[in-house]
Protein backbone atom coordinates (compact mmCIF):
# COMPACT_ATOMS: atom_id res chain seq x y z
CA UNK A 1 0.00 0.00 0.00
CA UNK A 2 2.49 2.56 -1.07
CA UNK A 3 1.58 6.44 -0.56
CA UNK A 4 1.71 9.48 -2.84
CA UNK A 5 2.73 12.56 -0.99
CA UNK A 6 1.77 16.31 -2.21
CA UNK A 7 -0.44 18.47 0.41
CA UNK A 8 -1.81 15.50 2.18
CA UNK A 9 -1.27 11.59 1.44
CA UNK A 10 -3.33 9.42 -0.71
CA UNK A 11 -2.41 5.74 -0.82
CA UNK A 12 -2.96 3.38 -3.83
CA UNK A 13 -5.94 1.90 -2.31
CA UNK A 14 -7.25 5.44 -2.01
CA UNK A 15 -6.84 5.89 -5.89
CA UNK A 16 -8.08 2.40 -6.62
CA UNK A 17 -11.13 3.94 -4.83
CA UNK A 18 -11.18 7.45 -6.83
CA UNK A 19 -10.32 5.29 -10.27
CA UNK A 20 -13.21 2.67 -9.48
CA UNK A 21 -16.28 5.06 -8.71
CA UNK A 22 -15.08 7.36 -11.71
CA UNK A 23 -14.64 4.07 -14.36
CA UNK A 24 -17.87 2.88 -12.96
CA UNK A 25 -19.44 6.78 -14.39
CA UNK A 26 -17.22 6.01 -17.42
CA UNK A 27 -18.63 2.26 -18.05
CA UNK A 28 -22.22 3.70 -18.24
CA UNK A 29 -21.92 6.29 -20.76
CA UNK A 30 -18.95 4.48 -23.15
CA UNK A 31 -21.94 2.88 -25.27
CA UNK A 32 -23.19 6.94 -25.97
CA UNK A 33 -19.35 7.05 -27.80
CA UNK A 34 -19.58 4.10 -29.19
CA UNK A 35 -22.63 4.41 -30.90
CA UNK A 36 -21.99 8.06 -32.59
CA UNK A 37 -17.97 6.74 -33.46
CA UNK A 38 -17.96 3.47 -34.12
CA UNK A 39 -14.59 2.29 -34.55
CA UNK A 40 -12.50 4.69 -32.39
CA UNK A 41 -10.93 2.46 -29.64
CA UNK A 42 -9.78 5.12 -27.85
CA UNK A 43 -11.93 6.06 -24.78
CA UNK A 44 -12.31 1.78 -24.65
CA UNK A 45 -9.02 1.46 -24.37
CA UNK A 46 -9.05 4.31 -21.62
CA UNK A 47 -11.38 2.64 -19.63
CA UNK A 48 -10.07 -0.35 -19.99
CA UNK A 49 -6.68 0.72 -18.56
CA UNK A 50 -8.41 2.12 -15.46
CA UNK A 51 -9.73 -1.06 -14.73
CA UNK A 52 -6.54 -2.61 -14.58
CA UNK A 53 -5.36 -0.45 -12.46
CA UNK A 54 -8.59 -0.62 -10.03
CA UNK A 55 -7.97 -4.54 -10.41
CA UNK A 56 -4.57 -4.25 -8.97
CA UNK A 57 -2.11 -3.67 -11.79
CA UNK A 58 0.20 -0.88 -10.84
CA UNK A 59 0.00 2.95 -12.22
CA UNK A 60 2.39 2.74 -15.70
CA UNK A 61 2.10 5.02 -18.91
CA UNK A 62 -0.55 3.16 -19.87
CA UNK A 63 -3.43 4.79 -18.10
CA UNK A 64 -1.75 8.44 -18.94
CA UNK A 65 -0.98 7.75 -22.51
CA UNK A 66 -4.98 6.39 -22.99
CA UNK A 67 -6.28 9.23 -20.82
CA UNK A 68 -4.53 11.45 -23.36
CA UNK A 69 -5.32 9.84 -26.54
CA UNK A 70 -9.81 9.80 -24.77
CA UNK A 71 -9.41 13.15 -24.56
CA UNK A 72 -8.34 13.73 -28.26
CA UNK A 73 -11.29 11.27 -29.01
CA UNK A 74 -13.28 13.83 -27.34
CA UNK A 75 -11.98 16.91 -29.10
CA UNK A 76 -12.94 14.60 -32.57
CA UNK A 77 -16.67 13.33 -31.27
CA UNK A 78 -19.54 15.61 -32.85
CA UNK A 79 -21.89 15.59 -29.97
CA UNK A 80 -22.13 17.01 -26.87
CA UNK A 81 -23.27 13.56 -25.43
CA UNK A 82 -20.01 11.74 -27.69
CA UNK A 83 -17.29 13.99 -26.24
CA UNK A 84 -18.62 14.12 -22.87
CA UNK A 85 -18.58 9.95 -22.49
CA UNK A 86 -15.25 10.20 -24.42
CA UNK A 87 -13.68 12.62 -21.93
CA UNK A 88 -15.15 10.10 -19.01
CA UNK A 89 -13.37 7.26 -20.35
CA UNK A 90 -9.79 9.60 -20.55
CA UNK A 91 -10.99 10.39 -16.65
CA UNK A 92 -11.29 7.11 -15.95
CA UNK A 93 -7.87 6.31 -16.53
CA UNK A 94 -6.27 9.79 -15.44
CA UNK A 95 -7.94 9.00 -11.87
CA UNK A 96 -5.17 6.66 -11.09
CA UNK A 97 -3.20 9.90 -10.89
CA UNK A 98 -4.68 12.18 -9.06
CA UNK A 99 -2.17 14.84 -7.22
CA UNK A 100 -2.84 15.20 -3.53
CA UNK A 101 -2.59 18.74 -3.61
CA UNK A 102 -5.04 21.12 -1.85
CA UNK A 103 -6.84 22.51 -4.93
CA UNK A 104 -10.47 22.79 -6.46
CA UNK A 105 -9.43 21.91 -9.62
CA UNK A 106 -8.57 18.12 -8.93
CA UNK A 107 -12.21 17.72 -7.46
CA UNK A 108 -13.17 16.86 -11.24
CA UNK A 109 -10.82 14.14 -11.23
CA UNK A 110 -12.91 12.84 -8.97
CA UNK A 111 -16.74 14.08 -9.59
CA UNK A 112 -16.54 15.61 -13.55
CA UNK A 113 -17.31 11.79 -14.65
CA UNK A 114 -20.56 11.34 -12.88
CA UNK A 115 -21.36 14.93 -13.59
CA UNK A 116 -20.43 14.42 -17.08
CA UNK A 117 -23.06 10.77 -17.27
CA UNK A 118 -25.73 13.07 -15.68
CA UNK A 119 -25.38 15.83 -18.45
CA UNK A 120 -25.18 12.62 -20.84
CA UNK A 121 -29.04 11.85 -19.56
CA UNK A 122 -29.81 14.94 -19.47
CA UNK A 123 -29.15 15.12 -23.31
CA UNK A 124 -30.64 11.97 -23.63
CA UNK A 125 -34.02 12.94 -22.19
CA UNK A 126 -34.38 16.35 -24.01
CA UNK A 127 -32.80 18.49 -22.10
CA UNK A 128 -34.59 17.50 -18.99
CA UNK A 129 -33.05 18.71 -15.52
CA UNK A 130 -34.94 16.40 -13.43
CA UNK A 131 -33.12 13.84 -15.01
CA UNK A 132 -29.73 15.11 -14.22
CA UNK A 133 -30.60 15.59 -10.58
CA UNK A 134 -31.80 11.98 -9.92
CA UNK A 135 -28.50 10.68 -11.78
CA UNK A 136 -26.52 12.91 -9.30
CA UNK A 137 -28.35 11.48 -6.35
CA UNK A 138 -27.58 7.60 -7.61
CA UNK A 139 -24.11 8.87 -7.99
CA UNK A 140 -24.43 10.57 -4.64
CA UNK A 141 -25.72 7.12 -3.39
CA UNK A 142 -22.97 5.41 -5.34
CA UNK A 143 -19.87 6.72 -3.53
CA UNK A 144 -18.41 4.31 -0.76
CA UNK A 145 -17.18 6.11 2.74
CA UNK A 146 -13.51 5.69 1.48
CA UNK A 147 -14.42 8.12 -1.66
CA UNK A 148 -15.67 10.33 0.37
CA UNK A 149 -13.27 10.94 2.56
CA UNK A 150 -10.92 11.29 -0.15
CA UNK A 151 -13.20 14.34 -1.78
CA UNK A 152 -13.04 15.75 1.93
CA UNK A 153 -8.99 16.57 1.26
CA UNK A 154 -9.62 18.65 -0.95
CA UNK A 155 -11.85 22.57 -1.39
CA UNK A 156 -15.63 22.45 -2.73
CA UNK A 157 -15.11 22.18 -6.63
CA UNK A 158 -14.76 25.22 -8.40
CA UNK A 159 -18.18 26.93 -9.62
CA UNK A 160 -18.85 26.93 -13.25
CA UNK A 161 -21.70 28.39 -15.12
CA UNK A 162 -21.50 24.98 -17.55
CA UNK A 163 -24.01 22.62 -16.81
CA UNK A 164 -22.03 19.81 -16.06
CA UNK A 165 -19.89 22.02 -13.65
CA UNK A 166 -23.05 22.74 -12.14
CA UNK A 167 -24.14 19.34 -11.70
CA UNK A 168 -20.50 18.43 -10.29
CA UNK A 169 -21.35 21.30 -7.55
CA UNK A 170 -24.34 19.72 -6.89
CA UNK A 171 -22.95 16.42 -6.30
CA UNK A 172 -19.67 17.54 -4.24
CA UNK A 173 -22.27 19.34 -2.02
CA UNK A 174 -24.27 16.51 -1.62
CA UNK A 175 -20.98 14.29 -1.07
CA UNK A 176 -20.46 16.72 1.72
CA UNK A 177 -23.17 16.68 3.41
CA UNK A 178 -23.74 13.47 3.81
CA UNK A 179 -23.27 11.32 7.02
CA UNK A 180 -20.50 9.15 8.11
Amino acid sequence: MASVFGDFELTMDELRVVTRYVAESARDVLPVFEEAVPGDPRPRAALDAAWEFVDGAKRTRLQRVTSLNAHRAAKDAGTEAARLAARSAGDAASAAYLHPISRATQVGHILRAAASAARIGELGAGGDPAVGDALIEQARRRATPELVSVLLRYPLAPTSRNRVGQLMSALDAALRNTEP
